[in-house]
């Protein structure tokens, strides 16, 4: 009897070490570049404070926050702050931000135009299927002329008023966009997603958004962990002049730049 309890308090232990990592390992959920990129250069300086970094990958937008708000993750770092309120409100979620780190500028890339002049009727155009990075590219696309949005924070496709040139926009999963330029006649596209399809946001975007942007991408934990120990220990290592540095020197030329 005593041998059948120690087995299962050892499952239990096993159970909750699953969810829960022990005080001395931050686990942070990313995207692909640049998160996980940032995430390595603030590693060593999270060593030197006593914690041990583990870096988890996601390839969706929505499973980082369900599997923070789970417990499975310290933080997560792949969002902006519209994004999250719009996740917060939807799942019912109690995250918050509690560092901005970088801005991701949206941009139109084509493989078969060269400039916005060379748009014609019939034309397609797709962009990001999320309400916020949806609402996001119709935007920078509206400041450029191409069409006429009804007043709103979270507008679609169906929200277009004046479409002067017939284009046809379709609204598709992010991390797919890039696949689709073989299909549209261009496509809004997140600056990380653009990347890793060997596209250079400096050089190939048509358009892009500016260094004024307010979709900074943002350190987001649970609320209640927003003043543990190691999320300020987090805090201070992705806002570090040595994280700075690095956004300097290796992704400004990419068209990314620092929050901070």
């Amino acid at each position: 009897m005593k041998k059948i309890l120690f087995c299962f308090a050892l499952l239990i232990a096993f159970a909750t070490g699953a969810k829960a990592a022990d005080d001395k390992t931050i686990i942070v959920g990313v995207t692909p570049f640049p998160h996980k990129e940032i995430m390595l250069i603030a590693k060593p300086l999270l060593a030197k404070e006593g914690y041990a970094l583990e870096i988890r990958d996601f390839s969706d937008y929505v499973q980082p926050n369900v599997n923070l708000a789970e417990g499975y993750l310290t933080a997560n770092f792949f969002q902006h702050i519209p994004y999250l309120d719009n996740m917060n409100q939807e799942k019912k979620l109690d995250l918050v931000w509690v560092a901005k780190v970088h801005i991701e500028p949206l941009g139109l890339y084509s493989k078969k135009i060269k400039s916005l002049d060379e748009l014609k009727a019939g034309d397609v155009i797709s962009v990001p299927n999320d309400p916020t990075n949806g609402a996001r590219a119709l935007r920078l696309l509206e400041k450029h002329g191409l069409i006429t949005l009804k007043p709103g924070e979270l507008v679609t496709a169906r929200d277009v008023v004046d479409n002067p040139r017939g284009l046809k926009l379709i609204e598709l999963e992010a991390a797919q966009l890039p696949r689709t330029l073989v299909d549209v006649t261009a496509s809004v596209i997140n600056t990380n997603f653009a990347v890793e399809a060997d596209l250079v946001p400096s050089r190939d975007a048509i358009i892009i958004e500016g260094e004024d942007s307010p979709y900074a991408n943002v350190l987001v934990v649970q609320a209640k962990e927003k003043d543990s120990p190691k999320v300020r220990a987090l805090i201070k290592a992705v806002t570090s002049p040595e994280v700075k540095a690095y956004i300097a020197k290796e992704l400004e030329p990419k068209g990314i730049v620092a929050a901070f």
